[in-house]
């Protein structure tokens, strides 16, 4: 009944997601290639957290 009221996981984690690339970018141009690096790890992260609630939410 009161499910329209409730957020959805997958979009505040897609949008954490896209941050985090962004981030990457930036760093990449930068010439930080370490802070990149570590920044893409946790975007993988995210992605598979988002993955795992979108297989979840199908089943």
């Amino acid at each position: 009944m009161f499910s329209i009221f409730k957020r959805d996981p997958i979009k505040k984690l897609n949008k954490l997601y896209e941050a985090k690339l962004e981030q990457a970018m930036y760093a990449q141009r930068n010439g930080d290639i370490r802070s990149y690096s570590m920044i893409t790890a946790e975007a993988e992260v995210i992605a598979s957290q988002i993955k795992e609630l979108e297989k979840s939410t199908k089943t």
